[in-house]
């Protein structure tokens, strides 16, 4: 009984004209979306090996590794960021560092090219999040009323047909009906992937298609809350109304007001605030080291190398505790506004998960490992490697210095030899490692069971509505 209610659910929709149309638009973005992702990926595997090489070029000439300065280092694209972007194109992707101090990222995508943060990218979080969810309120809110107001559902249960099964063969046709034939474009656009150069690892392939796995239950929530919305009312013009208002909120506004309201909530210390605490904590600092420079004095007057050598390690020494002293207050300062950040973002989220919107974002997002844990993990990737470099420039110096700090060379009056220019390649590469499968899925967990559970819901509650719902 199930499996011919199905079938005829099939034929009536796959048969429909607007099937036709929605199917046309759909299959159309979804490649669109393959195809802009592939050609930006490519793009930036261009830009960001372009950078690298202009990195070392710059480089080119120098005698000596003390005057180099600083070493740039980038986040490379990752081939999923062509299809759920996230927060990649927001973050910054290079960083200027030395061998101590802070870390900062800079150049954002939208920073360099802002065009593109005026409407964003296409990708299939927004294909998933805004186009689907309408469709599956487009093809179910008048599931049940619809039937009513055109009289085949009297016709239908003129037959005795139980109502468990048919309200179970009405839902599971919808859902094949429309769901599954969204898979063909999507299945092109895998296999338009490797033609555009953009080449996924076996655990890239599965968190993708966990993606999609994700993307469907957000379109199961849907299309299930209008078959209950459906059951709820006489009218489909009314189911129509209603399930299209619980779109506007659960969509546009829940997730926005849960930011919002997370940011009056939870007060986070701007950047310029640290910035401005750090640069008067400095002055102080160097204005003490000005006091005890000026009380310099010299073992011997005569060997200017020698004071010239005195004269670093006395200013390497001040130099050390005076970025002791910063560092401490540095890490004080940041650790205090991290973890006011993980607070504020902790109930950003939970207040958004109100919305199925939001949970699909956050699941797609982990998944793709463009979340807000990608910025974290550039950051962590990129202390790492300051570590390796500071190592480096040590072997190579004997010091580690940071940005801005000077050092005096002096050389004796004997025949100079000859200077070599240094070897750029020599520098440690720096290897950006992605967050392991295990903390992805960990972290993704609790927002797939969640849109299982939006599915599991609004199911029971179309269930039990149709099982009350006067078919007369």
């Amino acid at each position: 009984m199930i499996r011919l209610i199905i079938e005829k659910e099939l034929r009536e929709i796959i048969g429909s004209t607007k099937f036709a149309l929605t199917f046309g638009v759909c299959a159309i973005l979804i490649l669109l979306t393959f195809y802009v992702g592939a050609k930006n990926h490519q793009l930036n595997v261009l830009r960001n090996e372009a950078a690298k090489t202009e990195n070392l070029r710059r480089l080119e000439g120098l005698t000596d590794w003390l005057s180099m300065g600083s070493n740039r280092i980038f986040l490379p694209p990752q081939p999923l960021e062509a299809l759920v972007s996230g927060i990649s194109n927001d973050i910054g992707r290079t960083t200027k560092l030395s061998g101590k101090g802070e870390i900062v990222a800079q150049d954002s995508r939208f920073n360099t090219d802002p065009i593109f943060a005026v409407f964003r990218f296409l990708d299939l979080e927004f294909i998933f999040q805004i186009v689907l969810s309408l469709f599956a309120i487009l093809f179910a809110y008048d599931a049940i009323n619809g039937e009513k107001e055109r009289g085949t559902l009297s016709l239908s249960f003129a037959r005795a047909i139980p109502r468990d099964k048919y309200i179970i063969g009405k839902m599971g046709g919808s859902f094949v009906a429309v769901g599954l034939p969204l898979m063909i474009p999507i299945l092109l656009g895998c296999l338009m992937l490797p033609v555009f150069g953009v080449h996924l690892t076996g655990e890239e392939w599965l968190r993708f298609f966990l993606v999609i796995f994700s993307g469907l239950l957000y379109f199961g929530v849907f299309l299930t809350l209008s078959v209950f919305m459906s059951t709820l009312t006489q009218k489909s013009s009314n189911s129509f109304l209603i399930c299209l208002i619980i779109w506007i909120f659960t969509v546009l506004i829940i997730p926005r007001a849960a930011v919002l309201l997370a940011g009056r909530t939870v007060d986070v210390p701007s950047v310029d605030e640290l910035a401005f605490q750090k640069g008067r904590f400095r002055s102080q600092l160097w204005q003490e080291d000005r006091n005890e420079l000026s009380q310099f004095k010299p073992s011997s007057n005569k060997d200017p190398m020698a004071m010239g050598n005195e004269f670093n390690k006395y200013m390497q020494k001040l130099t050390e505790e005076r970025d002791r002293k910063t560092n401490e207050l540095s890490y004080r300062l940041e650790e205090e506004r991290g973890n006011a950040q993980i607070q504020q973002q902790r109930l950003a989220f939970s207040l958004a998960r109100i919305s199925p919107s939001a949970v699909f974002s956050l699941a797609a997002t982990q998944l793709a490992g463009t979340s807000l844990n990608l910025k974290k993990n550039f950051h962590d990737e990129a202390r790492g490697y300051q570590r390796t470099y500071a190592e480096f420039m040590k072997e190579k110096t004997g010091m580690v210095l940071g940005l801005g700090e000077v050092l005096i060379a002096m050389r004796s009056g004997g025949e100079e030899e000859e200077e070599k220019p240094i070897n750029p390649q020599e520098l440690p590469v720096f290897d950006y490692r992605s967050r392991p499968l295990s903390d992805v899925l960990n972290d993704a967990a609790l927002d797939m069971g969640l849109l299982m559970i939006f599915n599991i819901l609004f199911f029971t509650g179309a269930f039990v509505g149709f099982l009350r719902y006067d078919v007369r």
